[in-house]
């Protein structure tokens, strides 16, 4: 059993991931940790984990976890995910893992001299979902993919949310740009050569509250649009010349519609629809991080992804300020 330290008693952690590891078959969480210790305590006696720290540092230092889940701010991401792989444990880390494509190269390098696992923690790419998505395509089931389009949006103008304040990494394309990406990047294995795209920023906030990308795969272009200022919508669709794919609730299982995977025909007169109910994905996540972390074969986004997937977002913000494609 890998057992987990929670670093900080976030909202994500206390309703989501924590629940998740607690209900996975080879992992579990054995401390929590807080700036608060009683904070730190009361979510400890809440899901009947042993160890409560009143400080990161303090649970780092201590034998009683072998890995954290972090889910700070986007802005302490890579501070503390080194910190984390020099007390010598393993880490699953909330995205955006870094807010740019550099700054995961100290990453690499506190993976490599302390020989742990660090993985930014995209649930979605463990569902059975996006699995079906990525074997359709490579079956051929839609023939040659020409187009990919996606859309994710919510509406949050809370003046104390992290996601509309800069200084802690907020923004629209770190919360949720990187799901469209880094969903193409994992069904198709392929990568974006260059961007063009529109952005909006909000004039009290300062964060992007809005981006619509165009995006060269090469052999496919792909557009999406993402909002943190729009009625809440989510969908992905990959468009062949055989037929196409729609993903129902792509992001957010089961939380913007059923967990289902369309498959249409060429002259959309025959469809097949592929139903996961309650898949879980944050218990998948859980799972299969803590087969990798202890020798085991589960497939984890590694930091190399990471990387390629936040030079993405980089570019997105570049092309935002030219009128013209902008390399990735």
């Amino acid at each position: 059993m890998l057992r987990f330290g929670i670093l900080s008693t976030a909202k994500i952690g206390r309703e989501l991931v924590v629940p998740a590891i607690q209900d996975a078959e080879n992992c579990v969480v054995t401390a929590i940790a807080s700036r608060d210790l009683g904070r730190a305590r009361e979510m400890a006696d809440r899901f009947s984990v042993p160890h409560a720290f009143g400080s990161y540092e303090e649970m780092l230092a201590s034998d009683t976890i072998d890995a954290v889940y972090i889910p700070l701010p986007t802005s302490q991401h890579v501070e503390w995910s080194i910190k984390a792989a020099d007390a010598g444990k393993h880490v699953l880390c909330e995205k955006p893992i870094a807010l740019k494509s550099a700054d995961i190269d100290s990453l690499i390098a506190a993976r490599d001299r302390n020989k742990v696992l660090i993985s930014e923690a995209y649930m979605v790419v463990y569902t059975p979902v996006w699995k079906k998505v990525r074997e359709l395509l490579s079956e051929g089931a839609i023939g040659r993919l020409r187009h990919v389009q996606g859309a994710f949006t919510y509406f949050n103008r809370d003046a104390g949310n992290m996601r509309n304040i800069p200084a802690l990494g907020g923004g629209g394309l770190p919360d949720i740009g990187v799901y469209p990406s880094i969903t193409t990047r994992f069904v198709t294995g392929k990568e974006p050569q260059r961007i063009q795209a529109v952005t909006e920023r909000d004039p009290e906030f300062g964060t992007d509250i809005y981006s619509s990308v165009k995006a060269d795969f090469g052999d496919f272009e792909m557009s999406f649009y993402i909002s943190t200022q729009m009625a809440s919508r989510q969908v992905m669709v990959f468009h062949g010349t055989e037929g196409f794919i729609e993903v129902k609730s792509p992001f957010n299982a089961d939380r913007y519609g059923a967990e289902e995977v369309e498959l249409s025909n060429r002259s959309h007169g025959h469809s097949q629809i592929f139903r996961f109910p309650d898949s879980r994905q944050y218990k998948l996540e859980a799972e299969a991080f803590a087969d990798a972390a202890t020798g085991g074969a589960s497939e984890v986004v590694t930091l190399e992804s990471s990387k390629r997937n936040q030079a993405m977002i980089d570019a997105i913000y570049r092309a935002s300020e030219k009128d013209c494609w902008e390399t990735v």
